[in-house]
């Protein structure tokens, strides 16, 4: 199995979603589904390019290789290692705001308090848990690489939207 379709959707959904939470509690309308929807769109802009570092990391990787087709499948091997826990992030993830979502006000909003909330500030972990994944798949040193840019890419979204179009000026 080729990781690197899902990894690319699972990072920019994660950066849409970086694009919101750089945004969430900045605007007291009511409406404001639009307002929302740009933020997203930012954080999907951003995550996007940045995403570009761990494919050029990886091409690198490939053509530094003297074995490109061993490479390959250390690359391989070591991005489905980094899927694992990022798979089981995205399915809480899911899982908690399916229950947003569906349940009462009440229950949503424990859902959103017990689920997501906690799943936010673990989120670095979850990353880190990917980069060892991938060396313990088998993947080696080369796809600790780049799965670190990876994370880091992922990482830096939400701070780069926020500091670009939801910083206070002061």
């Amino acid at each position: 199995m080729n990781p690197v379709l899902p990894l690319a959707v699972l990072g920019l959904v994660d950066a849409a979603f970086s694009g919101f939470r750089a945004y969430a509690g900045r605007d007291a309308r009511i409406r404001k589904h639009r307002a929302i929807a740009r933020a997203a769109l930012r954080g999907l802009g951003v995550g996007a390019v940045l995403l570009l570092a761990p494919a050029l990391t990886a091409g690198g990787v490939l053509l530094a290789a003297d074995d490109p087709d061993r490479a390959y499948g250390a690359l391989a091997d070591g991005g489905a290692g980094f899927l694992v826990p990022l798979g089981a992030y995205a399915l809480a993830v899911a899982l908690s705001l399916a229950a947003y979502f569906a349940l009462p006000f009440r229950a949503s909003t424990l859902a959103m308090v017990i689920g997501l909330g906690p799943l936010t500030l673990a989120r670095p972990l979850f990353v880190a848990a990917a980069c060892a994944g991938a060396l313990l798949a088998g993947g080696g040193w080369t796809s600790l690489l780049v799965g670190a840019v990876a994370g880091a890419a992922v990482l830096c979204v939400e701070p780069y939207v926020h500091r670009r179009w939801y910083a206070p000026s002061f």
